[in-house]
């Protein structure tokens, strides 16, 4: 089968932090989202260490803790007059010091720490609630 040049294909990988009860939630103003920290697998990079650069990139927490693997899914949506389909990997993660505080994430985002219900209302993308739902069943 030919590649479809309209379709792009990439695996992504990221964590639902969680401290406290609370949810670590990205606001990102500029597109008025609220996200849960992932990004790209890189190259030679496995999706764990993927997730775990990732949160500390865009939120500026360090020393996460996996406590988890939440499973896959893959999200599938048009942007920029191509099609896109992501393999999503998530892992259910911990901060080492709660008190710790975080360092300078991305400046795109502002990281916001939400309850379970905060977090499921206001992520802007139904498979990132999904994945707080995993979550919260996962530590319950």
């Amino acid at each position: 089968m030919k590649p479809n040049d309209d379709v792009v294909y990439y695996d992504a990988a990221g964590g639902v932090v969680l401290c406290d009860g609370r949810v670590l939630a990205l606001k990102r103003p500029s597109r008025a989202e609220v996200r849960l920290p992932k990004g790209h697998v890189e190259p030679g990079e496995d999706a764990q260490l993927a997730a775990l650069r990732e949160v500390r990139e865009e939120s500026g927490y360090d020393g996460l803790i996996v406590q988890a693997d939440l499973g896959e899914q893959i999200v599938e949506f048009d942007h920029a007059g191509r099609h896109v389909v992501r393999s999503e990997r998530y892992f259910l993660m911990a901060l080492a010091d709660p008190g710790a505080a975080p360092h300078r994430g991305e400046a795109q985002f502002e990281p916001e720490w939400l309850a379970w219900d905060e977090a499921l209302a206001e992520l802007t993308f139904e498979a990132e609630r999904e994945w707080v739902r995993r979550a919260r069943r996962m530590s319950e």
